[in-house]
Parts: structure tokens; C-alpha cells; sequence
């Protein structure tokens, strides 16, 4: 089994920051991408950013110089740090990563999604 556990949202006011952290775990081999969605309120789930094996990183328009994801892959752990957050972040966003298992099973997996709400 794989389970990958969001840590880090909560309410903020317009142009503050937050850190979200995911974190995997279970019978994993190697974790290959990495990536943040999110979901707002009458919007279907879309990209926010994503994190390769190797550190290449891709971002959502909307979000570029203002998000910075990260990975730790000792800690197999993704991170995302979120400044000069606007109320249009307001979102829940989803943890994904790309997992091969010790059997070899690969797929993607999500994780159960983090309350980001920004105030104006």
C-alpha cells in the first residue's frame, strides 16, 4: 500500500505564505514525478505544479514567481511554498506522485487534499 499525507494548509490574508508538505509512504521503490492540483470551488481539478525525478520543475501560468516546489527524496517528501498568495489560490490542492513499488506496480497516487483559504 501507498499513502501520501498533505500537511500545511489553513487561512491566510491576501499576500501572505504558506509551506505544504506531502508526504509518502508505504511499500515504495522509487517515486518518479511529484506534483501539486488543486481544486476550487466550482472548478475542476488543475495543474499547479510539478517536480521530476531530477529536479525539473513546471508550473501553472498563474503561479509562476510566486510558487516554488521542492523535494526531499530521502524523506520522500514534496513541498510546496506558496508566497504573495492571492484569493484566487483559494483552493483545496492535492498532492500526486508517480510511484513504482517493490513489485514493480507502478501509478499514480493521490493524496486526500489541503484547505488553502486566502482572505482579502
Amino acid at each position: 500500500q501507498v499513502q501520501l499525507v498533505e500537511s500545511g494548509g489553513g487561512l491566510v490574508q491576501a499576500g501572505g505564505s504558506l509551506r505544504l508538505s506531502c508526504a509518502a509512504s508505504g511499500t515504495i521503490l522509487r517515486i518518479n514525478g511529484m506534483g501539486w492540483y488543486r481544486r476550487a470551488p466550482g472548478n475542476q481539478r488543475a495543474l499547479v505544479a510539478t517536480i521530476s525525478s531530477t529536479g525539473n520543475t513546471n508550473y501553472a501560468d498563474s503561479v509562476k514567481g510566486r510558487f516554488t516546489i521542492s523535494r526531499d527524496n530521502a524523506k520522500n517528501t514534496v513541498y510546496l511554498q506558496m508566497n504573495s498568495l492571492k484569493p484566487e489560490d483559494t483552493a483545496v490542492y492535492y498532492c500526486n506522485a508517480d510511484i513504482t513499488r517493490y513489485n514493480s506496480y507502478r501509478n499514480n497516487y493521490w493524496g486526500q487534499g489541503t484547505q488553502v483559504t486566502v482572505s482579502s
